[in-house]
């Protein structure tokens, strides 16, 4: 199908087990969401597309989402020498007052040190 510069305009959606979805629930079988007609103004022509699952994912209901350039708080040990050259060299710096190195969220979860995050002090 050419690049779409009009609109299209939804006529029928159609469910899976409907008439007219047969080929569809056999090509994409449980995957299959939905079928729809669409009609093109300009040109004069009825398009047929699906709607399909392509990834399914756990989602825990209430969790939140942490923005990646958040400053979170890590606890390292003294003498994890190791961990403190990870932070800093992912740009984390050491907050003197608090005890506690800063880094953005997102380098947390690339060193994968999640498990030392601080709640706000």
């Amino acid at each position: 199908m050419p690049n779409q510069p009009h609109k299209l305009k939804t006529t029928r959606t159609l469910w899976p087990g409907k008439p007219g979805t047969k080929k569809f629930v056999t090509q994409y079988g449980q995957h299959l969401v939905c079928v729809r007609h669409r009609y093109d103004g300009a040109t004069l022509m009825r398009h047929t597309t699906v709607e399909v699952i392509v990834d399914t994912v756990s989602v825990v209901p209430g969790a939140r989402r942490i923005p990646h350039n958040k400053i979170m708080f890590l606890r390292v040990q003294y003498g994890e020498v190791e961990v403190g050259k990870a932070i800093k060299a992912a740009g984390g710096r050491w907050n003197a007052q608090k005890k506690l190195w800063e880094l953005a969220y997102k380098q947390v979860k690339a060193l994968n040190l999640t498990d030392r995050i601080v709640e706000e002090v």
